[in-house]
């Protein structure tokens, strides 16, 4: 959790988890193998680790930036599709949830009420980050353009957009495109939207994972900023140290990992939050 800065619109930034994800080392780590083929043949998981969203409180009310896995995933046997499709999801990700690691109870947890979330900030659309939306009907819920545009092309579910559980009736979409920007303080980014208007919650587009991926810069408070960026990368580290995960478009994640380096470079005391990194809890603490 981030301290307060009293000349800043942010309040505090805390991490909430709804249960955790086992994932192929192929998967967080990359291989040359082709998807299918590792997907199908790989016996090896690695250690179960965490599917976060992170809860920001800002003077403009709570937002939150991805909403985690739903709970029905492990309880609704109906809950992915049949067939080879719901075989590849099967191979793909093993979940753990339980009872108290819903979104709405890990909000409650830190002492506040899903009621109180007024922006739900989704970095893509993938399962484990849509989780929470049946939760959120009251919220306006942010999304790039693209990644939406990507979510209603056909064969949507063979390429991990499961729509039943993005198209939920009620649920009051904004859908966002990037705008040039010549803020120095975002270099290699030349372009972003400030969520709030106030510079505090910038979004930029780091797209690789899917086409419409993108990333949340929190900063003003009274530490370090913090860029969370979903699924660019499993783990910093393995980032830093030049790796790309295996789901995606290689080239393109490349390119988005290099521009979030660069900018860390830049940004004297940046932390970087993956979804899925076992580090995150403990590296948001310390910032």
């Amino acid at each position: 959790m981030c301290a307060k800065n009293n000349n800043s619109p942010l309040e505090s930034v805390s991490l909430v988890s709804t249960g955790a994800v086992e994932i192929h080392p192929e998967h967080a780590y990359g291989t040359r193998k082709p998807d299918v083929l590792w997907l199908l043949t790989s016996r090896k998981w690695l250690p179960p680790r965490p599917i976060n969203a992170y809860l920001i409180e800002h003077s403009g009310g709570l937002v939150l930036f991805d909403t985690g896995q739903d709970r029905a995933s492990v309880t609704d046997p109906d809950y992915f599709p049949k067939g080879f499709v719901g075989l590849i999801y099967r191979r793909l990700a093993r979940f753990e949830i339980g009872p108290s690691e819903t979104l709405t109870e890990q909000i409650k947890s830190l002492g506040y009420s899903i009621s109180d979330v007024r922006t739900a900030v989704l970095s893509h659309l993938h399962q484990d980050h849509i989780g929470g939306l049946r939760e959120l009907s009251h919220a306006e819920i942010v999304v790039s353009n693209d990644e939406w545009e990507e979510a209603l092309k056909p064969k949507a579910e063979s390429n991990g957009f499961l729509r039943k559980h993005i198209e939920i009736p009620g649920l009051k979409w904004k859908r966002i495109s990037f705008q040039a920007t010549d803020d120095p303080t975002l270099a290699p980014f030349t372009e972003s939207f400030d969520l709030m208007g106030d510079g505090s919650l910038i979004l930029l587009p780091t797209v690789g994972h899917t086409s419409g991926s993108l990333s949340m810069l929190v900063r003003g408070g009274a530490k370090n900023p913090l860029l969370m960026i979903g699924d660019l990368s499993y783990e910093t580290e393995h980032m830093e140290r030049g790796g790309i995960p295996g789901v995606g478009n290689k080239k393109l994640l490349h390119a988005a990992s290099k521009k979030v380096l660069e900018l860390k470079n830049n940004m004297p005391g940046l932390v970087l939050l993956p979804a899925h990194d076992p580090g995150a809890a403990d590296r948001l603490r310390r910032s």
